[in-house]
């Protein structure tokens, strides 16, 4: 331990930085996993993943706001692709075109960081490809968050875009660092 004094003229007691940290890991330890919510379906189609859509769009709880969005690029994807086209099959095509197999993941051996290509989680898959989708949706040029939306889903449904091309890279990387893959754990 090293006693150190501070401006105000009180000492304080410090310990090894070492001890504090191997302290604080045993203190932080769950006793079990964090309950997954219960996700109630949107209230136009019926369908959870347009939900959890919105609740990543949203920006301070305004929900209406999300929704407002959300549908309005769905209604656009309807006319663009002609009176049969079921927007939320497109909606489910786009996420699909874009969701990563593979991740990599650092990992520290011996001193050395290595980028490990990892499967990804099915739950982790959606939540990515939504992310996603969304961020590309942010940078695009048109004028409002609707139209930008509903030409990034378009993009994905016939493979191009800013998301699809995140998910190749992402694939690339992984690819790229399959040597070390043994690494896995």
């Amino acid at each position: 331990m090293t006693r150190r004094v501070l401006r105000s003229g009180v000492s304080a007691v410090r310990s090894t930085a070492r001890s504090v940290r191997s302290k604080e890991r045993a203190d932080m330890s769950r006793r079990r996993r964090a309950v997954k919510r219960e996700i109630l379906p949107d209230p136009k189609f019926g369908d959870v993943v347009i939900t959890r859509f919105m609740n990543a769009l949203m920006y301070d709880g305004k929900k209406s706001v999300a929704e407002g969005i959300v549908y309005g690029a769905l209604d656009v994807l309807k006319k663009r692709g002609g009176n049969q086209a079921d927007p939320v099959r497109m909606f489910h095509e786009a996420l699909d075109n874009v969701k990563p197999a593979v991740e990599v993941r650092s990992r520290r051996v011996g001193g050395a960081t290595y980028q490990v290509p990892v499967e990804v989680r099915a739950d982790r898959r959606q939540a990515l490809a939504i992310r996603w989708i969304i961020d590309a949706s942010r940078k695009r040029g048109e004028h409002t968050m609707e139209e930008r939306l509903s030409n990034e889903l378009l993009d994905a449904v016939h493979n191009r875009g800013s998301a699809v091309k995140k998910r190749e890279d992402t694939h690339r990387m992984a690819e790229a660092n399959k040597a070390f893959s043994h690494y896995r754990w």
